[in-house]
C-alpha cells in the first residue's frame, strides 16, 4: 500500500490527512489556531502559528496512520488562497504577520485602481480590483515596512502565499514557488499565458524580484529536509484550496461545479480550455493543471460561511460547538423572520462591496437562541444560491447538479435548504474531505500512485442527494426577500 499525505492549511485551522492509494482516509490531525484582528476589518495570522500548527498535524497524522516518511509516496499541499507573507530570504524570519485573505486595508487602494486600471486588470487575471486579493496586499507590506520595497529590489525579501510559506519552510528555504491556481489569485498574474505580468507589476509597484517560481498543480516541488519527518518526502503536488477541491470532487469536465462550505463559501465551475468572462459578478480563474496547457474556471467566492458558525460560538456564545448547530436550529419550525446576513468583511460575489458590514433584520420579543442559528445556516444557503444563479447566466449549458464539500456540507439541514433554493440536486460525495482529496490526487500523480484523472473519478462515490423540495415561485420569493435585506447592508451607501 502506498501513502499520500495531504497539508490542508486553512483560514482557521491546520489539517493533515493520509490518504491510501485506493483514496481511504488512514487519518486525520487536526489544530486550530490564533486568529488576529488589530483593527476593524484587518485580520492577521502569525507566520509561526501557520507553519508549526500545520508541521505539528502532519506528523501527527503520521503517527495516528502507524506509519513513516518512508510509505509517503508523496506530499500535497493545499492552501488558504490569497492570504499574503513577506519573509527575509537569508534568515527566513517574516517581516510582520501575514496579511489574511479577509482583511479589507487596502479597500481604498483599490478603489482608486480602479478608475485607472480596473479592465486592464479584469482582462490580464481574471479578478476584480478587491483587497480580497494577495496584490496589494503585498504592495501595503512594501508601503509600510522601512526599506521594505528596496530590500525586495534587492532580491532580499520573498513574497508568498500560504503554499509558498509552507514549501519554504519543509525545504529549508531551498523552494520558492507556487503553483499556477495560487498566483491566479494574486492580481499580478497573466492566466492567459500563464507567467507575472510585467504590466501589472509596475501598476502595483512591486519588484519582480520579490514573486515565487511558478508551476503546474502536479509537478516535482523538490523533497523535505530530512529531519523534518525523518526521511526525505517528494513534495509533488499544490493547488489552492478551492482548486483543489473542484479537482477533488473529479469536476475534470467543462460544466461540472462544486461548491465548497468552509471558512467562506467558493463555489467553482470548471470550464475547461475556455477562460469564461463572466457578466454577472464572477471571477474567471486559474484550476489545476497537470501540465502547461491552462485550464480554467468561473468562481463565486462569499467571504463568511462556516465562520458565522464559529462567531456564533466565539462571539455570542450561543452554542459551544460548531457540531450543534443544526441540532439548535431544527427546534424551530424556520426562522421566525430573521434574516441573517453575515457580512462581518465585506461581501464577495457578485455584490463585491467591500464596505458591507453585518446585520441580523426581522428581530422581534419571540425571538430565540434557535431563531438566529437557523437564519445563520439559511444565509449560507442563500449566499451560495446567489452564486449559482449567476453561473447559470453565464454558462452556455444548464447546470445538472451542485457537488458539495468542506465542514459545513455534513449538515443536512443547510444541504436541503440549499437544494431547495438552488432546484438542482445537491449531491454529497461519501468523503467531503475533497480539499485535502484533491491535493493528494496531484501529488500522487506525480509520484504514480494514480495514473490519471479517469482513474480519479473512478474513486468518487455519492453519499447523499438532496432534492429540491419546495416550488421554484417559493424559491424566487425567497430569494427576492433576501436581495432587500443584503441591500440594507451598506446603509450608508458608501462606496
Amino acid at each position: 500500500m502506498r501513502y499520500v499525505l495531504a497539508m490542508d492549511q486553512g483560514t482557521t485551522s491546520s489539517r493533515a490527512i493520509v490518504f491510501d492509494s485506493v483514496a481511504r482516509i488512514h487519518a486525520i490531525a487536526q489544530q486550530e489556531y490564533r486568529q488576529i484582528y488589530p483593527k476593524p476589518g484587518w485580520v492577521e495570522h502569525d507566520p509561526h502559528d501557520i507553519w508549526q500548527s500545520q508541521l505539528a498535524v502532519a506528523q501527527q497524522a503520521l503517527v495516528k496512520a502507524n506509519i513513516t516518511a518512508r510509505d509517503v509516496a508523496a506530499i500535497g499541499i493545499t492552501n488558504q488562497r490569497e492570504t499574503t507573507l513577506l519573509w527575509d530570504r537569508h534568515t527566513g524570519k517574516p517581516i510582520d504577520n501575514a496579511i489574511v485573505w479577509q482583511d479589507r486595508r487596502t479597500a481604498d487602494f483599490c478603489a482608486q485602481l480602479k478608475s485607472q486600471h480596473e479592465q486592464l486588470f479584469r482582462e490580464r487575471t481574471g479578478l476584480l480590483l478587491d483587497p480580497y486579493f494577495s496584490g496589494t496586499k503585498l504592495a501595503w507590506l512594501l508601503d509600510h515596512y522601512q526599506d521594505a520595497r528596496k530590500r525586495a529590489e534587492n532580491g532580499e525579501l520573498a513574497f508568498g502565499t500560504v503554499d509558498t510559506w509552507l514549501l519554504w519552510n519543509l525545504t529549508r528555504g531551498k523552494m520558492h514557488a507556487t503553483d499556477v491556481t495560487n498566483a491566479s489569485r494574486t492580481l499580478l498574474f497573466d492566466i492567459h499565458h500563464n507567467r507575472w505580468d510585467d504590466e501589472l507589476l509596475d501598476v502595483l509597484d512591486i519588484p519582480a524580484q520579490v514573486l515565487p517560481q511558478i508551476f503546474a498543480s502536479s509537478a516535482d516541488y523538490g523533497y523535505t529536509a530530512p529531519d523534518i519527518f525523518g526521511a526525505p518526502i517528494l513534495i509533488g503536488g499544490v493547488a489552492g484550496d478551492q482548486q483543489a477541491a473542484l479537482f477533488g470532487q473529479a469536476c475534470h469536465a467543462p460544466g461540472m461545479v462544486k461548491n465548497t462550505y468552509g471558512t467562506g463559501c467558493f463555489m467553482l465551475m470548471q470550464t475547461g480550455d475556455r477562460a469564461c468572462e463572466s457578466q454577472h459578478g464572477l471571477l474567471t480563474t486559474s484550476a489545476a493543471q497537470l501540465d502547461t496547457q491552462p485550464v480554467f474556471a468561473l468562481e463565486g467566492s462569499v467571504f463568511i460561511c462556516g465562520a458565522v458558525v464559529q462567531w456564533l460560538r466565539d462571539g455570542l456564545g450561543i452554542i459551544k460547538s460548531a457540531a450543534e448547530i443544526e441540532a439548535l436550529a431544527m427546534s424551530v419550525p424556520d426562522s421566525g423572520g430573521v434574516y441573517f446576513v453575515p457580512a462581518f468583511t465585506g461581501l464577495g460575489s457578485p455584490h463585491w462591496d467591500p464596505r458591507a458590514r453585518g446585520a441580523i433584520f426581522g428581530l422581534t420579543r419571540g425571538t430565540t437562541h434557535a431563531h438566529i442559528a437557523r437564519a445563520a445556516l439559511e444565509a449560507i444557503g442563500y449566499q451560495s444560491a446567489e452564486l449559482l444563479l449567476a453561473m447559470q447566466k453565464d454558462a452556455a449549458t444548464p447546470i445538472k447538479e451542485l457537488r458539495v464539500d468542506g465542514g459545513a456540507a455534513a449538515n443536512n439541514l443547510l444541504m436541503q435548504h440549499q437544494a431547495d433554493l438552488l432546484g438542482v440536486p445537491v449531491v454529497r460525495p461519501r468523503i467531503i474531505e475533497t480539499t485535502a482529496l484533491g491535493a493528494a490526487y496531484l501529488a500522487g500523480l506525480t509520484a504514480d500512485v494514480w495514473n490519471g484523472t479517469k482513474e480519479i473519478a473512478e474513486h468518487w462515490q455519492i453519499d447523499r442527494v438532496f432534492e429540491p423540495m419546495i416550488s421554484r415561485d417559493e424559491a424566487a420569493q425567497r430569494m427576492f426577500d433576501w436581495s432587500k435585506v443584503v441591500r440594507a447592508c451598506n446603509p450608508w451607501g458608501m462606496d
